[in-house]
């Protein structure tokens, strides 16, 4: 509750004209552009150290985000083509890790992320990879910044009201920008549309402004989202008009949405697995009723995997779906379900939230369950839950003692001997040689396995590919 309270909070203080109040005499649009010197600012790239969060993966919902140590950052914007280049180095913060967001990283970790105009990738080696789920975020970053907002005001007719700037992008995010003595950009709030919580806050604070060849940017920046901390950065260089040529290539232009593809195997008599794209969902057949294991990513990948799992059993309703853990990219789906009048099923620790965020409102993109306006019906698990109709049984388990999350469920059908799980092991791509150390995550889910003596044929993780359960014990220098 604290931390739902806290949501409701920032969002109100977004609406309120009163919220971290300035008094600038007399300022114009036109007045903070020439404080910044944004007029004579096409393209600027800055750079600098210190902290990142991961929005959406804490150990339980209501914690703060897990950090990261942050190398290097260096965000690359061209205004002129709207586009954006993040470039970071990272490390890990804590070991041994806890919670989401690619943890354990050994040694460092470097992402790349662009967006230009209305496309979104990463570039994961060297290969690009359409991420169309950022696209809102990353626009929103873009024209967040001191400079951005004013050029994106002055494009949109916007006028200041006070010492407050404001405008929407339909459907992408709601913007408020406070200027400050000397007319400078002070803080950005935003409201972006999130696929398991609705409508999700952001606030950037910038301070300690400093003069670069004419061009006025701040030297230290602190993001929230959700109330809790994303990005802290102590800026080292700026360079107003660098060279920033920023284009999608062709590649991702041409790229099918990735939510839509569903691949299906069957891996046993009415079990379906369901692939495509970076995270998977299963289908298990009852006597009067479907189960779908996992809504992830969002409402796309949601009517998709709906669609699939009726095709699939189409004279039965699909009366649950059961939700590995609370992270965002695992329950970004599940809002879809709920629109059908589906429930549920997760760990205890997550149920309080999972039951306001799936009832929250999304004002900013409508979503499916926004329309509804159904009441989710989210039902709690301890540490176990059989589901049965006689012939076919499905065990739900806690994964007890896994420092990725303390709220975290596995499916296992004993019949068939598989067992479905999300991030307690992800298997790595053929002829890889194991970690090490091993993931304490992957031990983690062995023992668990045989602390249950769960007879365990084949895998179906919910990141990656079938494998036997030999594939975990290899992983982690083991025998069954």
């Amino acid at each position: 509750m604290p931390r739902i309270l806290g949501l409701i909070a920032v969002i109100a203080l977004l609406a309120s004209p009163l919220g971290w109040s300035v008094h600038v005499a007399h300022a114009d649009l036109n007045d903070v552009a020439k404080a910044l010197g944004a007029s004579s600012v096409k393209s600027i790239q800055y750079s600098g150290t210190g902290g990142v969060y991961a929005v959406g993966q804490s150990t339980v919902p209501g914690l703060p985000w897990p950090e990261y140590n942050v190398k290097s950052h260096t965000r690359s914007v061209n205004y002129d083509t709207a586009s954006l280049r993040d470039e970071q180095v990272r490390t890990q913060a804590y070991d041994p890790p806890r919670s989401g967001g690619a943890q354990p990283i050994r040694g460092e970790q470097r992402l790349n992320l662009l967006v230009s105009g209305d496309v979104a990738w990463n570039v994961v080696g060297e290969q690009p990879v359409s991420a169309p789920i950022a696209l809102a975020d990353r626009q929103f970053q873009l024209w967040a910044t001191p400079h951005g907002v004013v050029k994106a005001a002055m494009a949109r007719n916007a006028t200041m009201q006070g010492n407050t700037i404001a405008f929407s992008v339909p459907g992408r995010f709601n913007l408020k920008a406070t200027v400050g003595e000397g007319n400078l950009i002070q803080r950005v709030e935003g409201v972006l549309p999130n696929a398991v919580v609705g409508d999700i806050p952001i606030v950037i604070d910038y301070w300690d402004y400093r003069n670069f060849g004419g061009v006025m940017f701040p030297t230290r920046i602190r993001e929230m989202t959700g109330g809790f901390p994303t990005l802290e950065l102590l800026v080292t260089d700026v360079r107003p008009n660098a060279a920033v040529d920023i284009q999608a290539p062709d590649a991702v232009r041409q790229t099918p949405n990735p939510y839509a593809a569903v691949t299906t195997a069957k891996v046993a008599d009415g079990v379906w697995y369901l692939t495509g794209g970076t995270h998977h969902s299963v289908v298990v057949e009852m006597k009067d009723y479907s189960i779908v294991v996992e809504a992830p990513l969002n409402e796309q990948r949601s009517v998709a995997v709906i669609a699939e799992a009726r095709k699939l059993v189409p004279s039965k309703p699909i009366r649950y779906v059961i939700n590995s853990h609370h992270h965002f990219d695992h329950a970004g789906g599940l809002r879809a379900f709920v629109a059908e009048g589906v429930t549920v099923i997760t760990q205890d620790v997550n149920r309080p939230f999972l039951e306001q965020a799936l009832g929250a409102p999304a004002t900013v993109r409508p979503d499916l369950q926004a329309k509804s306006g159904r009441k989710p019906t989210v039902e709690g698990v301890l540490d176990r839950r059989t589901l049965t109709d006689g012939t076919r049984t499905v065990e739900i388990y806690r994964i007890q003692g896994i420092l990725h999350h303390d709220g975290m469920l596995m499916v296992y059908l004993p019949k068939e001997k598989l067992l479905s799980q999300a991030d307690a092991y992800t298997p790595a791509p053929p002829n890889t040689q194991p970690p090490m150390p091993p993931s304490p995550y992957n031990v983690a889910l062995a023992e668990n396995i045989t602390r249950l003596k769960l007879d365990v044929g084949d895998m179906l993780p919910l990141h990656g590919r079938l494998v036997p359960v030999s594939e975990l014990y290899r992983a982690i220098g083991r025998t069954p």
